[in-house]
């Protein structure tokens, strides 16, 4: 799990720099994009140790039992989903929230 979530942070991060660097470049002239950037990658590094941790005190044997391989697999894709779908979705709500003001 240790490699999926180091390879979802820098995914998840790249992704929140590209997304909020489009927001800029679309006109805005407001500190929320900024804002989305710091938040956002603040905020996933608290879950992502929470799945790290999840699977971190499991022995060998532990890790080949085969009723441990859906909960793996459940938290892996939920870990990518969120760490490819946050950014478009979060930095959706902050654009939602400027043109709301």
């Amino acid at each position: 799990m240790s490699d999926h979530v180091a390879y979802a942070l820098l995914a998840y991060t790249g992704l929140q720099i590209w997304v909020t660097m489009g927001a800029l470049k679309s006109g805005h002239s407001s500190i929320l994009p900024y804002f989305a950037l710091i938040v956002l990658v603040a905020a996933i590094i608290p879950a992502c140790r929470m799945f790290e941790q999840r699977w971190d005190g499991i022995s060998d044997s532990e890790a080949s039992n085969p009723e441990l391989a859906d909960r793996f697999k459940r938290d892996r894709l939920v870990l990518w989903l969120c760490a490819l779908g946050l950014p478009f979705l979060l930095t959706g709500l902050f654009k939602v929230a400027y043109s709301l003001m």
